[in-house]
């Protein structure tokens, strides 16, 4: 996933529409980027494949923030590291996950994180229900049993808790180092690890030429691109149809997935998608303005 920018303060500008396409194709070229990548994982690996999708994504809002890091205090530091650290490992769990169980469940699954995050924020009865909601879509759309992929599924949830963390984190973040240099210096830092990771595996297998192609596009469509139009539409519509807007991801991640991967989902996962979609869209229509 790519980092998710903060919303600007003040009232909503008028294009909801508009902005609601542009979230559309932000979900759209996100899920794209992972099937693309996931093209890489028979002949690179999961690991390399998001040390390139991390560097893609450090030099980009590097360039776009231009962080001054000899500035940074240890107070600010801190919670930069540990941004770093869960941005890393909720990329590379997922696309652990998606080369497991399929990219369609592996995005739901991740979901959960946000989701919990939403639902933990509240004691009201409407989100229990949103949680029995959640819950039950993720038992339809994971059917676990004997022949389950158990491990596919854990790195699944582990990413979704990855996510749940980059959230909180980044509310610390956001509150100590200004702007957007936040997301790049913990993008930047979680590159730091992760690209020597990738070139040692790069250097042991030897894949073709395409795996870096598939690998690169897949930071472009993955990071960049969803990035710059998230941070435009923040600017036209108010953050609780942004919220809304993130729903779209898990219905995404299962359309790509059916239509380039060919992993088509039965019925009553596509059941499971909607149960977890809906859970997100009414715990955020009922929370607080």
């Amino acid at each position: 996933m790519s980092p998710e920018p903060q919303p600007p303060s003040g009232p909503p500008k008028p294009g909801t529409t508009g902005g609601f396409a542009m979230m559309a194709t932000s979900a759209l070229s996100t899920q794209f980027g992972a099937a693309v990548g996931s093209l890489a994982f028979s002949t690179m690996g999961p690991v390399a494949v998001v040390a390139a999708r991390q560097l893609v994504a450090a030099v980009v809002l590097s360039a776009l923030a231009r962080p001054r890091f000899w500035r940074y205090t240890r107070s600010q530091w801190g919670p930069l590291v540990l941004l770093a650290l869960f941005f890393a490992g909720m990329n590379t769990t997922l696309y652990a996950a998606v080369d497991r169980v399929g990219l369609g469940t592996a995005v739901t699954l991740e979901f959960l994180g946000p989701l919990g995050v939403a639902l933990a924020a509240s004691r009201r009865l409407r989100d229990g229900l949103c949680a029995a909601l959640a819950l039950g879509g993720v038992v339809l759309l994971a059917r676990p049993g004997p022949s389950s992929d158990l491990l596919g599924l854990g790195f699944g949830l582990l990413a979704g808790l990855c996510w749940a963390g980059y959230i909180l984190t980044n509310r610390t973040v956001g509150r100590r180092v200004a702007g957007i240099q936040g997301a790049a210096v913990s993008t930047a830092l979680s590159a730091c690890v992760m690209v020597p990771l990738g070139v040692v595996i790069v250097l042991h297998v030897q894949p073709p030429w395409e795996a870096y192609v598939f690998a690169v596009v897949s930071g472009l469509l993955s990071s960049a691109v969803p990035y710059a139009l998230d941070l435009m539409v923040l600017r036209r519509i108010p953050p609780l149809i942004f919220g809304l807007g993130m729903s779209l991801h898990p219905f995404f991640a299962a359309l790509v997935g059916a239509a380039f991967l060919g992993q088509v989902l039965p019925v009553l996962g596509w059941v499971g998608i909607g149960l977890v979609i809906s859970a997100n869209a009414l715990t955020l229509r009922g929370a607080p303005r």
